[in-house]
């Protein structure tokens, strides 16, 4: 039973990644950071009950802040395969929390790389790693983009995730490392934050059509991302580890869209006029703008055989149809007198 262990395990990607690696057969352990608000809803679905004997998924507190803390988890879990999903992913916010950010997706990465490096030395084991890149490493570089196009990140975290690719690319040529660095483009589906732009149209939308919100506040329309479905993404991921020598990748579906076009789709579905309740802030433009992103994904398709299998229209209905139940079950609960919660306004 192969093992491994995945930084982020709490959030959208690492649900989905949870998910696949335990269909296969894998045990997988997962670092999540301490808090006093529980924050497992996306993986509890799955066993992971350490007294349980049929459980396969455990759960180690952890922190990519924390350098001896990564390598005491790495020596007690014995993995075959990382997957560094961790970070503070949400790049509006990074302008906000800029050091924060650098620190945990460029330094955090090194920390967990040289905890491998450490542990493969001492053992004598090679561990398979995936690093999680980002289509925003691009920045204002010309689209189409793939894994030979110049970087030119626009935030904070962009150059907190380009400084992790060039760490990956650096140690798996210095020591020999099995280091796998995945550049993938937006991919959503209904588990996405809610404070990331897909979902926040999305939930809005369920809100207005069901009377509980009246106006969603969005930034800049015009942007054009490459989405994807994140279920899909995550196979491409455990396909990289599965060659026999790394490289880099572009996940993508080699097309873009731009925000308001995901708004009018959504808003068809959810049979909601959004002209007469989208109201554009300026407070959620960023300082430096990202206009196009779309994938190149060629070498995924030919070396990996990968290819999305969930299209734009096709993802965009499953966010709205989750989003619009959501909204349905909290229509009752306010109708029998429950509190409803408050639209997001960050």
């Amino acid at each position: 039973m192969p093992t491994a262990l995945i930084t982020g395990v709490t959030g959208q990607d690492g649900s989905y990644l949870t998910e696949l690696l335990l269909a296969k057969g894998y045990r997988v352990h997962g670092i999540v950071r301490r808090s006093s608000s529980v924050n497992t809803a996306r993986i509890e679905t799955h066993t992971f009950d350490p007294h349980d004997k049929r459980a396969r998924l455990f759960l180690h507190y952890g922190d990519l802040a924390d350098a001896g803390g990564l390598r005491s988890i790495i020596d007690r879990v014995a993995p075959d395969e990382i997957y560094n999903l961790g970070a503070q992913s949400h790049v509006r916010v990074s302008f906000d929390q800029p050091e924060y950010t650098a620190d945990i997706v460029g330094t955090g990465t090194l920390r967990l790389l040289e905890a491998v490096r450490h542990y493969a030395a001492a053992s004598g084991r090679m561990i398979k790693v995936y690093q999680a890149g980002s289509s925003e490493m691009y920045g204002s570089t010309p689209a189409p983009q793939s894994e030979t196009t110049p970087f030119k990140p626009r935030s904070p975290y962009a150059v907190g995730k380009v400084a992790a690719h060039h760490f990956a690319a650096n140690y798996r040529e210095a020591y020999g490392l099995f280091i796998a660095n995945g550049i993938l483009f937006n991919h959503e589906s209904p588990r996405r934050g809610e404070t990331f732009v897909t979902r926040k149209i999305t939930r809005a939308l369920g809100r207005i059509k069901f009377g509980l919100q009246d106006t969603l506040y969005l930034g800049n329309l015009e942007a054009r991302r490459d989405w994807g479905f994140a279920g899909d993404y995550v196979a491409a991921m455990w396909l990289m580890l599965q060659q026999e020598s790394p490289d880099d990748y572009v996940v993508a579906t080699g097309e873009s869209h731009s925000v308001q076009e995901f708004l009018e789709i959504a808003a068809h579905r959810a049979d909601v006029d959004w002209k007469r309740h989208v109201t554009v802030d300026p407070r959620y433009f960023r300082p430096t703008e990202v206009d196009v992103l779309e994938g190149d994904a060629t070498r995924a398709r030919t070396r990996l055989g990968w290819r999305p299998q969930v299209d734009f229209g096709g993802l965009v209905a499953m966010m709205v149809d989750h989003d619009l139940e959501l909204a349905r079950q909290e229509r009752i609960l306010v109708d029998v007198g429950a509190k409803s919660s408050a639209p997001l306004s960050y």
